[in-house]
């Protein structure tokens, strides 16, 4: 068997600072900015020539994380609730043969400072310091397909989350200036309810945190309502 190797052609610049709360598709969460910087290599603008003719692209990447800790042939895709096993080819599950995943993402525009080429992108679902590993133009014409089904996961994953924010939250977002959309992207990451599958049907009050940009978040959920608790800086 051979064996190939794949060099990053850069790193993502991401919100989500840990696993927890990304969501699992791209594109579910459009407030989610990001940036790719290129790696020295590749940081000319020759390899990005007339790409922002294009609104989208698919980042091919390798999941850092978890590739380390080998692959299964059965997962539990947590659209099933974790409950039901599938085949890691029929899944975009992580832990994969070789651990490269795929996103399609917006492209937002072009960066160049300092001499470091970077793109700007929203819609991400991909953990800070992802290292990406190719980058191709979404075509609609080809990549969209009208009559294509999509087994268990045919339809966009929706909850009934409703999500409200203390007066310590809100007079926090209220002060930090850095990021306008701040509180329409905290919640529309926990509509997507980032609980694991077992949580979501327990009937007491849960209490959780995550890390979006440097910002600390603590929440609570009773039955299908998120309250933002605190936000505070790391």
């Amino acid at each position: 068997m051979q064996n190939y190797q794949i060099q990053p052609v850069g790193f993502i610049q991401s919100p989500y600072k840990q696993k927890f709360a990304i969501p699992r598709q791209p594109r579910l969460v459009p407030q989610a900015k990001a940036k790719l910087v290129f790696c020295e290599d590749f940081s000319r603008e020759e390899f990005i020539r007339g790409i922002e003719e294009f609104t989208h692209l698919w980042l091919l990447f390798r999941f850092h994380e978890t590739a380390d800790k080998g692959y299964s042939a059965l997962v539990r895709p947590p659209r099933l609730g974790g409950n039901e096993r599938k085949g890691v080819f029929a899944t975009r599950a992580t832990f994969r043969p070789n651990g490269i995943g795929m996103s399609a993402v917006k492209l937002e525009g072009v960066e160049y400072k300092n001499g470091q080429l970077a793109l700007l992108l929203s819609g991400i679902d991909l953990l800070d310091g992802t290292p990406i590993i190719d980058i191709k133009p979404y075509l609609p014409y080809s990549d969209a397909m009208a009559d294509a089904s999509a087994g268990f996961a045919d339809t966009r994953p929706e909850t009934l989350m409703t999500v409200s924010f203390s007066e310590q939250a809100e007079q926090f977002i209220a002060r930090q200036t850095r990021y306008p959309e701040l509180k329409e992207f905290i919640t529309n990451v926990l509509k997507q309810d980032p609980r694991p599958a077992y949580k979501k049907h327990k009937q007491q009050t849960q209490f959780y945190g995550m890390n979006l940009y440097e910002f600390n978040i603590r929440w609570q959920v009773d039955a299908e309502h998120n309250q933002v608790i605190e936000i505070t800086r790391e």
